[in-house]
């Protein structure tokens, strides 16, 4: 398998269970979205991704295990996400409600609040970054 070296990487939760559940889900084909919490991005000094873009999404062993490609990024409250959205991030909620127990929980876990040195306040009105995707490899070459 290649992998464009160039492509930045993306990292799914926090090494371990999770993020493999959710490496297996992108490669079977269940996992077509994910969110990313707002305040990570500029704590981070990120940029907000954006439609298009490509990204290595790594294993727990640090190594690329699939490609992917943004097909849409917004940014908009948690209360906005739908079940449809919710669904679409492969890891069995079966709507919106079930989506924001769990992303309120992982968001006000040790390993956010150790990276942002704090514990985040999250409630509706919590800005996210709703990510849908495809897979595009590694198979496929890059576009230009």
């Amino acid at each position: 398998m290649a992998y464009d070296d160039d492509l930045p990487t993306l990292e799914l939760a926090f090494p371990g269970p999770e993020r493999d559940r959710g490496v297996a889900a992108i490669r079977n084909g269940e996992k077509t979205a994910l969110t990313g919490l707002l305040e990570i991005y500029a704590h981070a000094g990120e940029d907000v991704p954006r439609a298009g873009q490509r990204f290595a999404v790594l294993d727990s062993a640090a190594r690329p295990a699939v490609t992917i490609e943004l097909t849409d990024v917004r940014v908009v409250p948690m209360k906005e996400i739908d079940d449809a959205f919710a669904r679409a991030e492969g890891r069995g909620y079966a709507d919106a409600a079930q989506w924001r127990t769990a992303h309120e929980e992982f968001f006000r876990g040790a390993g956010v609040s150790e990276f942002l040195g704090r514990t985040p306040v999250i409630d509706g009105d919590t800005l996210v970054v709703a990510q849908s995707f495809r897979v595009v490899g590694p198979e496929e070459p890059r576009d230009g």
